[in-house]
């Protein structure tokens, strides 16, 4: 079974065409989202003018990105672009750990501030926290304390890595990149 994966993908704009460009892209992501398996995408523009763009594509099997590789839909998008960008757009796909902590592989012209993604994490570690509390603390409660806390960190971390943070953070990016 083939895990998530991410793709980012580097390109520039056009001198003058950036506007166009952004547009472009947006519109791609809206036609993509109902594409199978195409999870979720986001545009980071680049930090000084005339630098490129960055956009990180997440799919939920390697399957699924050569299906969209492949489409008729990503053809179009793409024949549309090479109006408003400059040369063929530059690739690199991340999987397992390394998409999960993109951040440090991609340089993001403008990280999400500190205390929203403080704030992110504790909005998913306080139920998981919590609803891990009531229903596994009780049948772990004979267990030495070492072992116990080992336990029980290994299922935060587990639900955390693969069903909290995956969802909230895609559902809270809106706020999280907010100026």
């Amino acid at each position: 079974m083939s895990e998530p994966l991410v793709r980012v993908v580097r390109r520039k704009a056009k001198a003058g065409c950036e506007e166009a460009y952004e547009a472009l892209i947006r519109a791609m992501f809206a036609d993509a989202s109902s594409f199978p398996g195409y999870l979720a995408a986001q545009l980071i523009p680049p930090e000084n003018a005339g630098d490129e763009y960055q956009i990180v594509q997440r799919f939920a099997t390697e399957a699924d990105l050569e299906r969209w590789n492949a489409s008729p839909q990503r053809a179009l998008w793409h024949e549309r672009l090479r109006a408003v960008a400059e040369g063929d757009p530059e690739y690199r796909l991340l999987t397992g750990l390394d998409a999960w902590f993109a951040p440090t592989a991609i340089p993001a012209s403008r990280p999400p501030a500190k205390w929203r993604m403080t704030f992110v994490s504790w909005m998913g570690i306080f139920p998981t926290v919590s609803l891990l509390l009531w229903l596994v603390s009780p049948l772990l409660a004979s267990w030495p304390f070492l072992l116990r806390t080992a336990v029980f960190t290994a299922l935060v971390a587990l639900a955390m890595s693969y069903l909290v943070m995956p969802r909230l953070s895609r559902w809270m990016s809106w706020w999280l990149l907010k100026k």
